[in-house]
């Protein structure tokens, strides 16, 4: 047995093994019967720590965002709009770094209060800027569901770099949408170069938010 293995086992460490885990089996295979297993545990001995596997994921979120919080370094000369970019590509960053990285994220809570720091720092630019709170709230809320919700998008074609799920073939799109021209030509825009138009939509949303609520 690894020292690892024999190391107390406590609500992070089974997060850490969960994540290794989910590049191998995704979403689906992941299990608390194939994480114990890891762990060299019996199953039983997870609950003490999570009541279910949602509670897992609230904890693989936490941990997930635990990692991009520690790499980043928030530059207190941003504009609100450089802000809330910078934001969006790390969290897209943060969640392509594991398969199905973004359906993890989605809908969990965060267990600890690691974010807080960021969203107070984040919320304070925006409200400096002349948005109100809950304009600002609102603004940052949107540029994280726009991203988690791309990344949803975007592993469901590619699940990890390199890969392409089955069915995905642009060039053969194409020939079955023959006569429909626009739509064979949208394959190409729709289902490559991700990072093109997670750039895109990202600008439209800001100069959306920006629109919205009156701030240059």
């Amino acid at each position: 047995m690894s020292p690892e293995k024999r190391a107390p086992l406590d609500r992070r460490r089974v997060a850490e093994t969960a994540l290794r885990l989910l590049d191998e089996a995704g979403l689906e295979g992941l299990t608390l019967r194939a994480i114990a297993r890891e762990l060299d545990v019996k199953a039983p001995a997870l609950y003490w720590h999570f009541k279910d596997k949602q509670a897992l994921l609230d904890e693989m979120a936490t941990e997930m965002y635990r990692r991009m919080a520690a790499g980043s370094v928030l530059d207190p000369d941003d504009s609100w709009q450089e802000r809330l970019s910078k934001t969006g590509r790390g969290l897209r960053s943060a969640l392509l770094g594991y398969r199905d990285g973004a359906r993890v994220f989605s809908g969990s809570r965060f267990t600890g209060t690691e974010h807080a720091p960021a969203l107070e720092a984040n919320l304070r630019l925006l409200t400096q800027a002349g948005f109100s709170l809950v304009q600002a709230v609102d603004a940052a809320r949107t540029v994280n569901a726009y991203t988690i919700g791309f990344v949803t998008e975007e592993q469901g074609v590619r699940p990890l770099p390199g890969e392409r799920r089955e069915g995905y073939d642009v060039e053969e799109r194409a020939r079955r949408l023959a006569d429909f021209p626009l739509a064979a030509a949208a394959g190409e825009l729709l289902f490559d170069d991700y990072d093109r138009q997670f750039e895109e939509g990202l600008a439209v949303v800001v100069a959306g938010i920006g629109a919205r609520y009156g701030t240059g």
